[in-house]
């Protein structure tokens, strides 16, 4: 690493709010992340999209300022702001110089603390909601993706961040201030920030100015997943977008680094397994990528594929067989190049703000604790070939959910049968 991991200073206050700070002494500017337990899959069931609208309503003013004061002050301190809604997390970043945080955080907790939700404001933010579902569903890939995620779950983690256009049109101002009263408190919710910054001095800034927010949660449900399975949706398309999700060991359990690694050698970098096996020797593809996926309690794999019609089945079954072929291991080639890009892009990480006080949140959700670059490089680094395709020969067959999206349904051959949406218990590895 070019520099040692500064201690990380990390704090529960007593309201519920989660705090972890880390000084990164040699940049001047600071970033913040806020995640909070609120997204589709805590949404109400009669208004899916209720937090895709929250997420874009709670920037539109606050304690007593409206949407346009609001973003006077921020920008008259010259404050970069962003936001977004998932499945499980509406999140709230800023970045902002350090000198400036005592005018600057309390900006931004009158967000959470006291926001406007005006009227005036909600049609608007209604609008672009909708706009947003329908860019989604009109992209192939975006739509097959969200498809993937809806069969792969059976809990409503399936359900999608864009949220249904008919809940869309049928909430009101009023039933989603409601829905934000019973949500948008501390409790659960994760604040990260990384950067130039004074530690005791900052901490106590943040619990003056978040330590008083107050207000409910709503717990988020446990994950489950279907039996795999596979479907096939018919769109109009030049291409079919094809989709395979299988479980993963998920962050904190034995076997996650040598994981992590071994599907950077699937798909990490232009010598990876799918780019040369799919793409270059086959040329099957348009595209095609695999990631790990995380939600709390559960990590899977996607891997997304686009082709032609007429290369739709080869491509699935290509795609499939790289995926069960890593059991067999990686050859030291690979294990050396993903290791050394793995560990690049750490570094690189290590860099900006932002991108820490992401994984500081993230690490919280998904570990319980965060972690310092040091940590995760020094467990990249000890890792062995042997452990790897250790970890490998001891993992189960993928078990795939398949979804395919084009001018034409796949065989039941070539997708493998269909099953009842019948639901499995998630198992802490595939």
């Amino acid at each position: 690493m070019t520099k040692p991991a500064p201690t990380l200073f990390d704090r529960t206050l007593p309201n519920g709010l989660r705090v972890v700070v880390e000084p990164m002494p040699w940049l001047a500017t600071v970033s913040s992340s806020l995640l909070l337990p609120i997204g589709a899959a805590n949404d109400p069931d009669d208004g899916i999209g209720a937090a895709a609208l929250l997420s874009e309503w709670l920037q539109r003013g606050a304690a007593g300022r409206d949407a346009r004061a609001q973003a006077a002050a921020l920008d008259a301190l010259g404050v970069r702001r962003g936001g977004g809604v998932g499945r499980e997390m509406l999140s709230l970043s800023a970045a902002f110089l350090g000198r400036d945080a005592a005018a600057v955080l309390p900006l931004l907790a009158d967000v959470v603390k006291a926001p406007g939700l005006s009227d005036d404001t909600f049609e608007n933010v209604r609008a672009l909601a909708l706009q947003d579902l329908a860019a989604a569903l009109d992209t192939p890939a975006q739509r097959a993706g969200e498809a993937l995620v809806a069969a792969y779950f059976a809990s409503h983690h399936g359900r999608s961040a864009y949220g249904l256009e008919a809940h869309l049109e049928a909430l009101s101002a009023a039933a989603v201030r409601r829905d934000a009263q019973a949500r948008l408190g501390p409790g659960g919710a994760v604040l990260a920030v990384a950067g130039g910054l004074d530690p005791e001095p900052f901490m106590a800034l943040l619990e003056n100015y978040f330590g008083v927010w107050q207000g409910p949660s709503r717990p988020l449900p446990e994950p489950r997943r279907r039996s795999p399975h596979a479907s096939s949706i018919e769109a109009e398309s030049a291409q079919v977008q094809i989709g395979l999700a299988t479980p993963l060991v998920g962050p904190g359990e034995p076997g996650w680094y040598p994981q992590q690694l071994a599907l950077a050698v699937l798909d990490g970098n232009m010598g990876a397994r799918l780019f040369s096996e799919v793409r270059e020797k086959r040329g099957l593809v348009y595209g095609v990528s695999a990631g790990t996926r995380v939600v709390r309690g559960h990590a899977y794999l996607a891997a997304r594929a686009a082709t032609t019609p007429e290369r739709a089945a080869e491509t699935l079954e290509v795609v499939a067989s790289e995926i069960r072929r890593l059991r067999d291991g990686v050859e030291r080639d690979e294990f050396e190049r993903a290791g050394v890009q793995l560990r690049a892009s750490l570094v690189m990480s290590g860099e900006a703000s932002g991108a820490r006080a992401s994984r500081l949140a993230s690490d919280v959700l998904h570990l319980g604790r965060p972690r310092g670059l040091h940590e995760v490089d020094q467990a990249l680094a000890g890792l062995s070939l042997e452990d790897v395709n250790e970890h490998l020969a001891a993992s189960a067959e993928p078990t795939f959910t398949t979804v395919t999206l084009g001018p034409v349904a796949l065989s039941e051959a070539a997708l493998g049968p269909a099953v009842p949406a019948a639901t499995v218990p998630l198992e802490a590895r595939a």
